[in-house]
């Protein structure tokens, strides 16, 4: 027993170092190709296996996969050789579902009634999920659907009540055959509910053809379309679907590609057909969106989903607990674990499900109970991604605004008045001082501004910091917002 529990904290040490490992190359990565492309191509891949020189990174699509090898491998061979010098290959996969079923009208009512029973961490060491894969009668294959992401699992606080009404208004609507906010408009950062919420919109909408599709499964099915000579065939089944579902539209790429997703989605909302669509920004952010599109996903409802506050990202652990007791009977985290989780560990719901995992599985494979030190020695590193969260564009962007009480279009105007300006220029010399975007991006960002603009105004600011403490202070001040 001494031996296995040895060998077993000697394979959870060798896999956090491994993980240690590509969350370097993945610094290395974003601050080579910027952050616009690496969260588009590299936000979903993960590490599988590290051995002997040997690198297996999986991802979730063909599609993506092909693109990196063709774009990106070489990329990833030199971060791999900065870190380590003993790597001889990369090796792409795409990751699998562990079990996929076709959808008949028989199994919907057996499926509905046995997602609230199964947990969401389950005994096997890959955490294996159900997966399920509908096909409509427009001959549609989707992306996959998780059948445990429905509304009766998702947590809701204050935070993602509004999106939440509005999704399942939108479920419920659609079987009704009326359509409710069309297009429905979901944005937040990562692991906020999106997908939770689009997913279980599809699976509240069953009884109407339904397709659930992420931009980059969207992209793959035209481009293969297209190849095969079968575009027209495709536009008109895309086009006779009830309830059309696109997750992170952030990464929809290409004139081609936005051109045919703006004609679908006109056809649909004119046809009175109902859209829902999810994203990481808002519409009017998505720089690589045509205006028209931007245009026309604006006209429907946004609803963003805040940052989880203290009360929700308790409710969440709490479910994730509950949940993981299925597995495992005896597993307790005391109350004061919670807490001190629950107040560090603010960024996003599946960092809050990273921890229960962990404690979990020191839990299991260790033999000891959770404790307080235990918890702060284990989740050490999602409390100091806390402590040195990265800070976006918009952030900076949003904080200025009301900092100055000037709207975000005249931040991005050409409007050259002094209440302006000033607030233009500090958002500016933020964005340099405190994200890895360069000058050309950070002009873009500020309403296709030239980069020698960006430069004036970081200059600008630099030099009344050194001349005027009261303007110093109140930079500062602004930082350590952004910071917090």
């Amino acid at each position: 027993m001494i031996n296995d529990n040895l060998a077993r904290a000697q394979a959870l040490e060798q896999s956090a170092d491994n993980q240690d490992l590509w969350d370097r190359v993945k610094v290395i990565l974003c601050s080579e190709l910027g952050e616009d492309v690496f969260s588009s191509w590299f936000g979903r891949a993960q590490l599988e296996q590290f051995s002997d020189g040997l690198v297996h990174i999986s991802v979730p699509t063909p599609f993506l996969k092909q693109w990196i090898q063709s774009n990106y491998l070489s990329h990833m061979q030199r971060a791999w050789e900065a870190e380590c010098d003993t790597i001889r290959r990369i090796d792409l996969t795409v990751r699998t579902a562990a079990r996929k079923v076709q959808i008949t009208p028989p199994q919907k009512a057996k499926q509905a009634a046995r997602r609230m029973d199964e947990p969401l961490i389950s005994e096997s060491p890959h955490h294996e999920r159900d997966f399920l894969k509908p096909t409509n009668a427009q001959g549609f294959s989707g992306s996959l659907l998780d059948r445990r992401l429905t509304f009766g699992t998702f947590v809701e606080g204050a935070p993602n009540a509004l999106a939440a009404a509005a999704a399942r208004q939108v479920g419920i609507s659609a079987n009704k055959n009326r359509i409710t906010f069309n297009p429905l408009y979901i944005h937040a950062s990562v692991g906020h509910g999106k997908t939770h919420l689009l997913q279980a919109i599809a699976w509240e909408a069953q009884e109407k053809e339904v397709l659930y599709l992420t931009a980059e499964h969207f992209m793959y099915r035209f481009v293969t379309a297209l190849k095969s000579q079968s575009a027209l065939a495709f536009k008109d089944r895309l086009r006779g679907i009830d309830l059309l579902i696109i997750d992170d539209l952030q990464f929809l790429h290409g004139p081609q590609m936005q051109k045919e997703f703006c004609h679908t989605l006109d056809a649909l909302i004119d046809g009175a057909r109902q859209v829902v669509v999810a994203a990481d920004r808002p519409p009017h952010e998505l720089e690589s969106l045509n205006e028209r599109v931007r245009s026309r996903l604006s006209a429907g409802l946004l609803v963003e989903i805040e940052n989880p506050d203290y009360d929700l990202r308790c409710g969440i652990l709490n479910r994730r607990i509950e949940m993981a007791r299925t597995a495992c009977p005896n597993f307790d985290v005391p109350a004061e674990v919670l807490s001190y989780i629950g107040a560090n560990v603010t960024s996003n719901g599946r960092d809050l499900e990273g921890a229960v995992n962990r404690l979990l599985a020191h839990h299991q494979l260790a033999e000891t109970p959770i404790t307080m030190d235990m918890a702060e020695l284990k989740l050490r590193d999602l409390i100091r991604t806390r402590e040195h969260r990265q800070v976006k564009v918009e952030d900076i962007q949003k904080l200025v605004c009301k900092q100055y009480n000037v709207s975000k279009q005249d931040l991005l105007s050409a409007r050259r008045t002094r209440s302006i300006v000033w607030p233009r220029q500090i958002a500016m010399f933020l964005c340099k001082a405190m994200t890895p975007r360069s000058l050309p991006e950070i002009g873009k960002r500020f309403g296709d501004r030239d980069h020698t603009t960006v430069l004036h105004a970081v200059r600008k600011v630099e030099n009344l910091i050194g001349q005027n403490d009261s303007i110093a202070h109140e930079i500062e001040t602004l930082k350590r917002d952004l910071s917090e």
